[in-house]
Order: C-alpha cells, then structure tokens, then sequence
C-alpha cells in the first residue's frame, strides 16, 4: 500500500477524508466512504456516505462534500480525494461525476485512496471524457 500522501495539500483532503469516512453511516453495505474536497478559496470541505434502507435516497459522500462547499460559499472545486476500502481503487459513482462536473474543470484532479494512502490520480475528464456541463447550456 502507499504511503500517506507527502503534499500538504492532499494530505489535507485525505485527513478530512478519513475523519469524514469514520462518521458514514453505512449500516447496510458496510461499505463506508468519505469524501474531501478543496475549493475555490482553499478551503476544504468533506462528507460522507448516509445509507438508507430505501437505497435509492442514500447519499454518496462526495454529494455530501459538494454541499458543505455550497453552503460555506464556494462554486469551484479544486482538488477532490474519495477514501474508502474497496478491492480496487473507490472513484466517484456517475452520479456523482456529474455531479463534480458542474463545479469542477476537465482538468481538476479527482484522487482515489484507501486508509492507507492515494492509489490512483485521476482529471475529471480522464474520469468522464465528453461531459455535459453548464457551458453546454450556454450558462
């Protein structure tokens, strides 16, 4: 497994992250996530996974990282890391690329971890290439 990362600043999204994964609530796949975001201003922002026992209104803990930036004042998302233990490296749902996509550029970097570090980097357009986005509204 790699390391913690070394670079402040994504060691600062993996530690939301972490502190953010240990307060999911998962009770039905026990599959707990969290979710760290830096915006526009630098400011970091996380969430985590909610579960429902009606699964489709569950929330994925990057949602819950794009709300605490919209409600803190901030549009852009910078950076985003999405910790959690899977057999591979845990990357946002579509939902949720969609969802990053509309405050986020091709550009920004989207980083997969586990408790033991960053596995994987990633652009949002290398995640979802040719994405709709509010440009394509003309807004």
């Amino acid at each position: 497994m790699p390391p913690p990362p070394q670079d402040p600043d994504l060691a600062a999204l993996f530690d939301a992250a972490i502190a953010a994964r240990a307060r999911a609530y998962a009770p039905y796949s026990r599959f707990a996530v969290g979710a760290a975001l830096r915006d526009e201003h630098g400011r970091v922002h996380a969430g985590c996974n909610v579960e429902n026992a009606a699964y489709p209104v569950g929330t994925c803990a990057e949602a819950g990282a794009v709300a605490a930036m919209i409600l803190a004042g901030g549009r852009r998302i910078r950076a985003l890391l999405v910790l959690g233990d899977g057999a591979g490296p845990v990357t946002p749902c579509g939902a949720c690329r969609q969802r990053i996509r509309e405050f986020a550029d091709g550009d920004t970097s989207i980083h997969a971890a586990d408790s033991a570090g960053v596995n994987r980097s990633f652009t949002l357009d290398g995640l979802l290439p040719a994405s709709f986005g509010p440009e394509t509204l003309g807004a």
